[in-house]
């Protein structure tokens, strides 16, 4: 009697990548897409409207711009005289002043919060590409500032128009609303931007906000209490080129009777900003999350 035959154990079944899938035998039912800016910049959109700090920011914005706006306005209004010659749309000067610390903070917290709570990481898995996030961030960013912006000084700007209307105020120019409202708002959401960028760079909500404090402020206390006459250079220059000046620029108010006139603010603060934005990009891409 012949022994039995010892049995081969059953061929390992041969897998096949199915097309499209890197996995042998399964395709994904997730529909693969080529991700893009457009991506990030919703997701940025997403980020920026769902968290409390930007309508808390705004809100606050808005209620000092306007507010302080209308004051302002009806103080003017009931005084004696009240403006003679001059453009009603300076008074908006006062409120958009103030407003910009909301636009600062807001534009450092879109940046450093996220080193802050670590949700940074989860943003770089979710787009690795460091430079787009980036650049998501100041798109959305800067539409939203100048949208508010816009809005806000426009309707500041029509209601001084409408109380000082027939009481020695002249009648603004098409240049002149053009700087008051559009010029104001890019001026106003660059400084926010260049917030983001100093964020980024910082990485620390508190010291970005108080470096872009100082930054607004600083120049302008310290021309005030220079009096030796040696000084008098640096001290006209600290006026000319201070936030609040270039402010006051787009309104024909200069502090000073040099310096900066017209357009000029917006292209100095955009080439502050360029260079700001520079850095945080190339630190960005150097640094660890």
């Amino acid at each position: 009697m012949s022994s039995p035959q010892p049995q081969m154990p059953p061929a390992a079944p041969t897998w096949e990548a199915a097309p499209g899938s890197s996995y042998p035998g399964y395709t994904s039912p997730i529909p693969v897409v080529r991700t893009h800016l457009g991506h990030a910049i919703a997701s940025e959109w997403t980020k920026i409207r769902s968290v409390r700090s930007t309508m808390w920011t705004l809100g606050v914005f808005v209620l000092l711009v306007i507010g302080i706006g209308t004051l302002t306005g009806v103080v003017v209004a009931n005084s004696d005289p009240a403006l003679s010659g001059e453009s009603p749309l300076g008074l908006g000067f006062f409120g958009l002043l103030l407003g910009s610390m909301c636009i600062i903070t807001l534009g450092v917290l879109t940046t450093a919060s996220e080193y802050g709570t670590g949700m940074v990481r989860t943003t770089m898995v979710a787009c690795p590409s460091r430079g787009r996030v980036l650049a998501a961030k100041g798109i959305v960013f800067f539409l939203v500032a100048f949208v508010v912006t816009l809005v806000s000084a426009s309707l500041v700007a029509f209601l001084h128009v409408a109380m000082l209307e027939g009481q020695g105020a002249k009648d603004p120019s098409g240049g002149e609303w053009l700087r008051g409202t559009v010029g104001i708002s890019a001026y106003v959401a660059l400084l926010g931007l260049l917030s983001l960028a100093v964020g980024s760079i910082i990485r620390h909500s508190a010291g970005a906000i108080t470096i872009m404090i100082g930054t607004v402020l600083a120049p302008l206390v310290i021309a005030l209490f220079m009096f030796s006459e040696s000084l008098q250079g640096v001290r006209d220059a600290l006026f000319e080129y201070s936030i609040p000046n270039q402010l006051s620029v787009f309104y024909s108010n200069s502090l000073s009777q040099s310096g900066p006139s017209g357009w000029d603010p917006l292209w100095i603060l955009l080439g502050a900003t360029a260079v700001a934005f520079a850095a945080a990009f190339a630190l960005l891409e150097k640094r660890d999350v």
